[in-house]
């Protein structure tokens, strides 16, 4: 069974934290990862800037990192599977959704989508649409497009 544990750092915990669970569990479910521990901090641009310049030497805000871990433990009488971190900047998220003209919630289950893939192996060169793990990211939140996480699109 997965689960996934959510932290805030530098903002106020949004009252779709509840909503943000229930999907990053429908993106582990639709790539068929079992038994993942995923850490997914949201936070401001000052802590993911703070981030970004310590382990990618870019003295810059920026939308998502990940962090990968990749490493098995017991918890008991079980065995899970600790990929690693997601750090979402929430500013960011909202300068990016205003600036491709998207809803935030798009913009966070995109965001979700991007920093479990990196977690789970996958990487891309560049941005472009034909990029094997962006072709997949947009298939999967194109399956779950009935799935919302901020309610209204709200921040």
């Amino acid at each position: 069974m997965n689960r996934v544990d959510i932290n805030v750092n530098g903002v106020s915990q949004p009252s779709w934290i509840g909503s943000l669970n229930e999907y990053a569990l429908k993106v582990l479910q639709k790539i068929k990862c079992s038994d993942w521990v995923l850490s997914i901090l949201l936070c401001d641009d000052k802590t993911i800037t703070k981030l970004n310049k310590q382990y990618r030497g870019k003295s810059e805000a920026t939308d998502v990192l990940s962090f990968n871990l990749g490493e098995t433990v017991q918890e008991g009488d079980e065995t899970v599977y600790l990929p690693g971190d997601i750090v979402i900047s929430l500013e960011t998220l909202h300068e990016n959704a205003a600036y491709f003209q998207i809803p935030e919630d798009e913009e966070l289950r995109r965001l979700v989508i991007h920093g479990i893939l990196h977690l789970d192996g996958m990487d891309h060169k560049t941005i472009e649409k034909t990029e094997p793990m962006l072709m997949l990211q947009e298939e999967i939140l194109n399956s779950l497009m009935d799935e919302n996480i901020i309610p209204g699109g709200e921040k």
